[in-house]
């Protein structure tokens, strides 16, 4: 019998994490460089500006492109992964409740630096250049969104040119995407076994969908000298100074949010924070570049299953689910600092019901972030529920690029925590992997000796349940059962 040689695996010579970090620093630089060579002709960018900014809108149109099936495909998969677990309602139960206590946090800590820090008091800008948003968000405005105008969630708008020409573009409105999902998940789920083609068919698919949203991925690097570069030649050093506090501000939030509430969070679960911070290094750096929590997804998802080891079957569920509901950065930490920015700039006072208002809007209303435009409609609806003046967003969209990016890393960094908190205390988490050594990609190596899947854990637990439910006549006749079997395997 011949031996078998295992032929050692390749490492990458230089780490993702490293080529999104060289990324970043060649943006800043040739963005530098952009402004020193300044604009040409009739104010029009130079060739350089021109360069950063197809680059990066490439990057983001592309994942933009696969954002919908990916949405509709992950949904229903997710929810057709739970029709076999047991606990399927106590462990979706448990995750909107962390949902909603992390988002409660972040809200209280923004409220606190808003009222510390007054950005809207030491800014800059002046009220002349505020227009009112040109897209707002309003709670009818959000439950007429939930209905589906049609089959794939598609809208239709049209607009002028100068020269009298019409122009037709096509979108899709997130949140009806998900509503129709969901409806589809639940049906097949209800149907049974008719439907188990569909849904064999649906997560074949989504397998195909990730892996090409994970080559439009490894182009980050690429993508992340476009964005950067084009964001620091198109609002530069002045406009950031001009909103200088309040930037601080936010990030200030999001700081506290990223680098103390979750550590506690995962420390009072018995999680070290350390092991914490190093696997979910991937997924917050990706979403930083990106500004997409769904573009980065299938990292989050990889994050919370090879890394912290939370069970495939509960991560396809909370993590896609998450990526859509939980932003305390885009639905806690930004709305509420802006509200108090943009009530302190027009000399308006808020009082004890107002906050109370920021808090519900923040913790209830964060899922019309993922029905439009994000953080902007989440400030609309902010504004809008307390009586503020719209004009105040006009304000802070000239630095709401720089924002959206810290606002996307703390999202995605809650999206990947919160799933293994839950399957900590479910104890379905495949601790001994979440304490595994990172490979040199940030990934614990997927073949990591000594390690027992989450997956595996939940089987054993289903397993222990199903056991203990049944009455010891049955696990009599189980016993005797397997006993004949034996026998007539010997014979």
């Amino acid at each position: 019998m011949s031996e078998q040689t295992t032929v050692p695996r390749r490492k990458p010579r230089f780490p993702f994490a490293a080529q999104v970090l060289a990324g970043v620093v060649l943006g800043i630089v040739l963005g530098v460089v952009a402004l020193q060579i300044g604009p040409v002709g009739d104010g029009e960018p130079n060739w350089l500006a021109v360069t950063l900014q197809t680059v990066g809108s490439t990057f983001v149109a592309l994942l933009r492109t696969i954002v919908p099936p990916l949405i509709v495909l992950a949904v229903i998969s997710s929810i057709a992964n739970l029709r076999n677990v047991a606990n399927a309602a106590r462990l979706a139960w448990k995750t909107l409740l962390w949902f909603a206590i992390t988002a409660l946090v972040s809200v209280a800590i923004a409220i606190v630096i808003g009222l510390t820090l007054r950005p809207g008091l030491n800014s800059a800008v002046d009220a002349g250049t505020a227009a009112e948003p040109s897209t707002t968000g309003s709670w009818l405005a959000f439950i007429e969104s939930i209905v589906p105008a049609n089959f794939l969630g598609l809208a239709a708008s049209t607009s002028a040119a100068d020269d009298g020409s019409l122009s037709t573009s096509l979108s899709f409105n997130v949140l009806q995407l998900i509503v129709i999902a969901v409806v589809l998940g639940i049906a097949a789920v209800k149907v049974g076994k008719p439907a188990e083609p569909f849904i064999a068919f649906t997560s074949s698919t989504l397998e195909v969908v990730l892996k090409a949203l994970w080559w439009v991925i490894r182009l980050a690097p690429i993508g992340t000298v476009g964005l950067l570069g084009n964001a620091v030649y198109s609002y530069g050093w002045t406009t950031i100074g001009a909103l200088g506090q309040f930037t601080i501000a936010i990030y200030l939030g999001l700081a506290l949010v990223l680098f103390v509430v979750y550590p506690v969070v995962a420390r009072l679960n018995g999680l070290s924070p350390v092991k914490y911070f190093t696997g979910v290094w991937p997924a917050v750096q990706l979403g930083f570049v990106s500004r997409s929590s769904l573009g980065t997804l299938p990292v989050t998802q990889r994050v919370a299953e090879q890394n912290f080891g939370v069970p495939r079957h509960y991560s396809a569920f909370a993590v896609p689910f998450g990526a859509t509901t939980k932003m305390d950065g885009c639905a806690a930490i930004y709305p509420a600092i802006s509200a108090i920015f943009v009530a302190q700039f027009f000399g308006l006072s808020l009082g004890l019901t107002d906050y109370l208002l920021i808090v519900f809007v923040s913790v209830i209303g964060s899922a019309a972030t993922a029905g439009t435009t994000g953080a902007t409609v989440m400030l609309t609806l902010t504004l809008s529920t307390l009586g503020l003046p719209l004009e105040g967003v006009g304000l802070l969209l000239a630095v709401d690029p720089i924002l959206d990016m810290g606002r996307t890393a703390t999202n995605v960094a809650g999206q990947a925590l919160i799933p293994a908190i839950v399957a900590k205390r479910e104890g379905i988490l495949d601790v001994v992997r979440y304490n595994a050594p990172r490979g040199i990609t940030g990934f614990v190596p997927e073949d990591q000796p000594g390690t027992v899947t989450g997956d595996a854990i939940a089987a054993e637990r289903a397993e222990a349940e199903r056991a203990a439910a049944e009455g010891p006549q049955d696990r009599a006749s189980s016993e005797q059962d397997s006993d004949l079997a034996e026998s007539a395997a010997r014979s």
